[in-house]
């Protein structure tokens, strides 16, 4: 793979495929946003496009570039539009059946070079490249939350993972900017074997009262160094997705680390999932996931 605009299939269009499809439109490949329900569609091509308006209000990006990343995002329903993809990134619900059935209704979609990239950090990319009966080009890629501002990609290998797979990968993701971490195909990764557990210490301090989600934010901010606070990150993560991945990963491992504390159970029942509901752990008066 060179460094060439490709086409890139995103599927699913909540939180982190549209951040996704943020980083390939940006990067110059032509984007082809999918999902299966229209409304959220929509909604993620509005997210993509929020985005980069953004982006110019701040002087962060010019009108121009803009417009171009614009300009290279489409949207579909339809998975035989995937049909001229290079690589497919899948970012669709943690259900590894759903995910198998995915990437083998593709196979007859797509090439057989085409590159399968599954963003899962919870389930295994071997089991995952099952459904494919080419498991030989499936790749863990799981982007850092939020996707369009973080850089960090941690890649992990399947069982049947082909070396040119794995090269071409990295190839990629070296034309979006980002750094590749490489790591096992185990529960979590790296990152959220180590941030999830502390996203939940964060929570039982703030409902101990430790300190307020303001000072605690704070204080990870001044002092650790993080260029957002935890509660700030979850509310871009969404509570959902949170306990989600938390209970997948207490589930694998057993450990009482990765189960999450109550308060989460308590926002997910009261609908306050962070910015895509307008209120998490703060308030918002737009749902835009990567705003101010």
């Amino acid at each position: 793979m060179n460094t060439t605009s490709h086409t890139v299939a995103v599927l699913g269009a909540g939180t982190m495929g549209s951040g996704i499809a943020c980083v390939m439109a940006r990067a110059g490949h032509r984007t082809l946003l999918f999902d299966v329900d229209e409304t959220n569609l929509g909604r993620g091509l509005d997210t993509v496009r929020g985005f980069f308006d953004n982006g110019v209000r701040k002087g962060k990006i010019d009108a121009a570039q803009a417009d171009s990343a614009v300009a290279n995002l489409s949207g579909t329903t339809d998975l035989g539009d995937l049909a001229p993809a290079d690589v497919v990134v899948e970012a669709i619900f943690e259900d590894l059946d759903l995910k198998k059935e995915t990437f083998g209704r593709l196979d007859g979609i797509v090439s057989e070079r085409t590159l399968f990239h599954t963003n899962t950090s919870t389930l295994s990319v071997t089991g995952i490249a099952s459904g494919s009966r080419l498991p030989g080009r499936v790749v863990g890629t799981h982007y850092c939350n939020p996707a369009p501002l973080m850089k960090l990609v941690e890649v992990a290998d399947g069982r049947h993972t082909e070396g040119w797979a794995h090269d071409a990968t990295l190839e990629f993701l070296d034309t979006l900017g980002k750094t590749s971490v490489v790591t096992k195909d185990r529960p979590g990764f790296i990152v959220n074997r180590f941030l999830i557990p502390w996203e939940n210490s964060c929570i039982d301090a703030l409902e101990s009262g430790v300190g307020t989600k303001e000072s605690i934010d704070a204080a990870v901010r001044g002092a650790l160094g993080h260029p957002m606070g935890p509660f700030r990150l979850l509310d871009i993560v969404g509570m959902d997705i949170h306990k989600q991945v938390a209970m997948r990963l207490y589930e694998q491992l057993r450990e009482p680390r990765f189960f999450p504390p109550p308060m989460v159970e308590r926002m997910v029942a009261a609908g306050d999932l962070g910015r895509k509901t307008g209120r998490g752990f703060y308030e918002y008066d737009d749902n835009r996931l990567f705003g101010s």
